[in-house]
């Protein structure tokens, strides 16, 4: 029995099942066999626990490669945990970086494995669903995987951003109908035909979750809120200094 099936089933799910109690659809639409792609919105941290508990077969997830540069105890405990469960590390910076580790994941669907992805490339910020990068279209035109559209619920409620340990509450998972995509086969370098497959996989995800949809990229959004954070706490900081300076010299004007 290898250690992924021993996590999931003796220590996560006995635990998951228990206290948060998950609900869900759709589970026949996973095949028993051969390739899948599990193409899930991203709500928190807690979805790569909660998801796998729930599908029958192992799920290889491609993780944010963050995650194996982590110092400490810690840090090596989580990259041995993911190189055990055999999870895929995934360079979001782009070019032949991001390519190497779409090459990985294409290699477990060769091999006939369910690689589970989330499209929009990381978690929501503020839990409406935003466009799906192309590397979702590339596994799927590259390898003619189907394509498991699928929904989490209630996942950023049991764990928002920013917090360790996840609350109690009830959280579900829909699982949609298998989507292949015959007609761009021919094109799979195209990036119009990739566009549109990315597209098509996140209107299905936004239809089963019920989410506002957002056509601009998470990371984009992450990186302006950001910004206006790192703006807020400069004014601040110069708001202080001014007060401390005309405390010491009132006759400042």
């Amino acid at each position: 029995m290898s250690f992924y099936s021993v996590a999931k089933n003796f220590v996560v799910a006995p635990v998951v099942n228990t206290v948060f109690r998950p609900w869900v659809r759709g589970l026949h639409n996973i095949p028993s066999e051969g390739p899948a792609i599990l193409a899930s919105n991203h709500l928190s941290f807690s979805d790569s626990v909660f998801m796998p508990v729930k599908v029958p077969r192992q799920v290889h997830f491609m993780a944010k490669d963050d995650y194996w540069s982590r110092q400490g105890a810690s840090g090596w405990v989580m990259r041995k945990f993911f190189d055990l469960s055999g999870q895929i590390p995934m360079d979001r910076s782009g070019g032949k970086a991001s390519q190497h580790s779409l090459n990985a994941g294409e290699q477990a669907l060769r091999d006939g494995g369910v690689l589970g992805i989330y499209p929009e490339g990381t978690r929501s910020p503020d839990g409406r669903l935003y466009r799906g990068k192309l590397g979702i279209a590339r596994l799927a035109l590259n390898t003619q995987a189907p394509v498991i559209p699928i929904a989490l619920i209630g996942t950023d409620k049991v764990q928002p951003i920013g917090k360790n340990i996840p609350r109690l509450g009830r959280v579900g998972m829909i699982v949609g109908e298998p989507m292949t995509f015959e007609s761009y086969y021919a094109n799979a370098e195209d990036r119009f035909a990739q566009r549109a497959v990315a597209d098509e996989i996140m209107y299905r995800i936004m239809r089963l979750s019920g989410q506002e949809y957002v056509d601009v990229y998470a990371s984009d959004v992450k990186r302006a809120l950001e910004a206006e954070k790192s703006e807020a706490r400069a004014a601040r900081k110069s708001l202080r200094q001014d007060h401390r300076h005309r405390a010491k010299d009132p006759e400042t004007p």
